[in-house]
């Protein structure tokens, strides 16, 4: 029988919101409702479509369950793996982050607090438990595994994300299991690239590389600065020394989740490689170029499928993924899935930034002992052997290994090469990451950094907001300067289009671009990526650095937003338009879009703009979007409203997207203190039972 949803509101509902809302009785309300959240954007299509396909497979279904089914669905829209019943009875509204950042008229339709403010998490956990669309955890893979839905204790899944967490806990466990053969001169190995132990001071960049040698999964953590490319380079110059003198050398691959990401540890590796003091033909075989994930394994356009997979194993002996931290909980599982058992996978990445934009947090999940270390003894006294580094003062807590199996494999790198003591960048991230609000505050108050600038913002229209995009402030420079290479430094109008004279000049403009950027934490609104390109157009155009506003227009700056595999271009990608040559030798000029190429070649390639349909202007962009870059200058922007999207790992990494400069700009006090106080918690149970 369908449950009434009558008795699940409080008795305390006005008038008008009863004849507006009625209450739920049928399934057909419970859908009408879903498609009014729909129409105001509180729901994706997706979402309301999943329930309306269960509704119709299973027309008993229960109201409660049905609505359990959007909310997990609507869950992995915001990141999260699953639904949390408990967590989501706690505080309706904030925990499934609605009504959505933006709405101006959040009380016009019945809330999930509303919806939900009388209702027993356990009635309903087990109403859910008892529906014919739910399996339990223990029975997925018995008679009911056909079912869309899977619960585990109070945590809903849909059965493709359970299945991928599954995946990824067992390929795991597989490579924890057994230890790999090391070379018997291991020590002398790590002390000719590192050196001897230095008095004082633990060298981890050592220790990754140990510890990497030991089993066919390590992850290396650390923040900017901190050398977890060159932790990488000398891990693989000591993975690649043995067995090129043994004449079997390995087959190593390098990637990164982004374009952008794969070519900037293309360009830092290969400096490094270079500068490796090992034999030329083991230099030789270590590779430089990086490749996206996608490519990797093989990516097939317009499905969630790989050429790469559990029937056609990646043919490589070594995997090296940068920026790890960006990579969703699917993708991470689709990477197991295609990877040979015996071939070794490294990770990089910060644990502190934001994860990815898809479902999971997967790099912090697995990297959540880092920080403590819980190595056990055994792993402790093998470290000391190898490395010669005197551990026993270290402040790493001692764990046991069958109770943390994972943190045997995980190192994190501690000292930052890029913000040293005299940063202000450096440390107002880590007061940031530690959550210490006043502390930061104070630090942005006082002046002591000339690298640290705040901004309190008197409205949309204050003239400082455009001063700062327009000529930033010191050394600090705004958009302007990417015009004025762009005006100042064209070739000759008669050039030919051949002429490596433009694609020099094009790498002039778009070097000049990655001097500043202004970053925001949320999409809508006046202090949005959507407003605020708005408003950067304006102030540009007010200028006189663009002749007009319309789509397409020289120093237009656009953002790839999804894959472009015919046209090489990754979602991310950055490009800025120009006016070039028609053809070579002809004086009529046209506009074309240079994006810098992503082979690590320093070169730069040009698209008309008519055939670039999935881009934006990028003038602002999310923190999000930012992850894998880094700009002289940053400005992080905050809303005049606390939103669930704000938090510490948000804040800390736009700040840290910034190499010389760092300014916060601020339409109301308080909002950064907030965020700084609050943590990222993405629901899922990746490794729950390590």
């Amino acid at each position: 029988m369908n449950r009434t949803f009558a008795d699940l509101l409080p008795t305390e509902v006005d008038a008008q919101g009863l004849a507006d809302l009625r209450p739920l009785t049928r399934i057909d309300d419970l859908l009408a409702l879903l498609a009014r959240w729909v129409e105001r954007g509180w729901l994706r299509a997706l979402d309301k479509a999943f329930v309306a396909f269960l509704a119709e497979q299973t027309p008993q279904a229960d109201p409660l369950v049905l609505l359990a089914a959007a909310l997990t669905s609507h869950q992995l829209g915001h990141g999260h793996v699953c639904l949390d019943l408990g967590q989501t009875l706690e505080a309706p509204d904030f925990a499934l982050s609605l009504p959505p950042e933006g709405d101006p008229l959040k009380g016009a339709l019945l809330l999930p607090s509303t919806l939900l403010a009388n209702l027993d998490v356990e009635a309903w956990r087990r109403t859910v438990e008892a529906s014919e669309l739910v399996a339990g955890a223990s029975d997925v893979a018995g008679a009911a595994h056909q079912r869309p839905l899977v619960l585990a204790g109070q945590r809903l899944y849909l059965r493709r994300y359970w299945a991928y967490e599954r995946r990824i806990d067992q390929a795991l466990r597989l490579r924890l299991a057994h230890l790999e053969p090391g070379a018997a001169d291991l020590p002398a190995r790590l002390t000719h690239l590192f050196g001897s132990p230095a008095a004082g001071r633990i060298d981890w960049q050592k220790l990754a590389c140990a510890l990497a040698t030991r089993r066919s999964f390590s992850i290396v953590t650390g923040g900017p600065g901190t050398g977890k490319t060159t932790t990488v380079v000398r891990l693989l110059a000591l993975l690649q020394g043995p067995a090129v003198e043994a004449g079997k050398p390995l087959r190593i691959r390098l990637a990164a989740p982004t374009g952008k990401a794969a070519a900037r540890l293309t360009e830092s590796i290969s400096g490094q490689v270079r500068q490796l003091d090992v034999p030329l033909n083991v230099r030789e075989r270590i590779p430089v170029e990086v490749t996206t994930v996608h490519r990797l394994l093989g990516s097939r356009p317009g499905t969630r499928h790989f050429r790469h997979h559990p029937g056609n194993l990646l043919p490589l002996d070594v995997l090296v993924v940068d920026e790890a931290s960006m990579i969703d909980l699917e993708m991470m599982a689709n990477l197991l899935d295609a990877l040979p058992l015996r071939a070794r996978l490294v990770l990089l990445g910060d644990k502190d930034q934001l994860a990815s934009v898809e479902a999971g947090a997967v790099l912090g999940d697995l990297c959540r002992d880092a920080e403590a270390g819980r190595y056990s003894p055994a792993t402790l006294e093998w470290l000391q052997q190898v490395s010669g580094e005197p551990l026993a003062g270290s402040g790493l807590e001692v764990g046991s290994e069958a109770e943390y199996p994972l943190a045997q494999q995980v190192v994190m790198l501690r000292h930052s090469r890029r913000f040293g003591e005299d940063s202000g960048i450096g440390r107002l991230a880590n007061l940031v990451n530690a959550q210490e609000a006043e502390p930061a505050r104070a630090l942005l108050r006082g002046g002591e950094f000339a690298d640290l600038f705040a901004l309190a913002i008197k409205g949309e229209q204050d003239q400082a907001l455009q001063a700062l995009l327009l000529d930033g402030h010191g050394q600090a420079h705004g958009y302007r300067h990417y015009f004025q290479t762009l005006h100042q430094q064209r070739p000759a109008a008669a050039t030919a289009l051949g002429d490596s004279l433009w694609e020099g000049w094009a790498r002039q403009v778009l070097d000049a671009f990655d001097t500043f950027q202004l970053l925001c934490a949320v999409r809508k609104g006046p202090w949005g990526v959507e407003g605020l390109n708005q408003r950067a157009t304006q102030a540009l155009l007010g200028a006189g650095l663009i002749d007009n506003d319309h789509q397409w227009y020289e120093g237009r700056p656009v953002l790839m937003t999804r894959n472009d595999y015919g046209l090489g271009l990754m979602n991310g990608d950055i490009g800025i338009t120009l006016r070039l040559p028609e053809t070579d030798g002809d004086t009529r000029q046209v506009l074309r879009v240079a994006f810098p190429r992503n082979d690590g070649s320093g070169g730069v390639r040009f698209i008309l703009p008519s055939r670039l349909n999935d881009v934006e202007t990028v003038y602002a962009m999310t923190v999000h979007k930012s992850q894998g870059s880094e700009f002289e200058h940053t400005a992080l922007v905050l809303p005049d409203a606390l939103n669930p999207v704000l938090t510490k790992e948000l804040i800390y990494t736009g700040i840290t997207r910034a190499k010389q400069w760092f300014t916060l700009l601020e339409p109301r006090a308080g909002v950064f203190e907030e965020a700084a106080r609050r943590k990222v918690k993405r629901l899922s149970g990746l490794m729950l039972a390590l």
